[in-house]
């Protein structure tokens, strides 16, 4: 892996959380490897947005969830701009035969915005944008 940081999608965050989710184990090796290794972790507000939602039938679970991501120091919640929501869009528009969502948009415009060219995610999405490492599918 080039680099120490790394951007954390909803997908590995659920997976991480939820242990009949098919990519649980695989969350859970990742993130001995991301202690191992003191990789940094980086997210955006949008995938908060996202990992409540998903929770939010669970509140104490999309609360601790919530936490885990606003207050872990190991994580940086990154704000999306206006900059980020207008290349996020022209993303969409350039891949439309892909089903990315607008936060998947917002994932890639703020990680290319900071640089960041690996992310910890399940979603194919990332692998088919084709500018980042995905780990742990990816694995080198």
């Amino acid at each position: 892996m080039k680099g120490r940081d790394i951007f954390v999608d909803t997908s590995a965050f659920v997976a991480f959380r939820v242990a009949d989710d098919d990519n649980h184990n695989d969350a859970q090796e990742f993130l001995k490897e991301i202690q191992t290794k003191k990789l940094r972790l980086h997210t955006s507000n949008f995938i908060l947005d996202e990992v409540y939602t998903y929770f939010c039938k669970l509140h104490a679970v999309a609360v601790e969830m919530a936490e885990l991501i606003k207050s872990n120091p190991l994580i940086t919640l990154h704000r999306i701009s206006a900059e980020d929501e207008e290349k996020a869009f022209e993303i969409l528009k350039q891949y439309g035969d892909k089903g990315f969502s607008f936060t998947d948009a917002t994932s890639f415009a703020v990680m290319e915005r900071l640089g960041l060219t690996n992310a910890f995610a399940f979603d194919e999405h990332f692998s088919q944008y084709g500018r980042f490492t995905v780990f742990p599918i990816d694995r080198e």
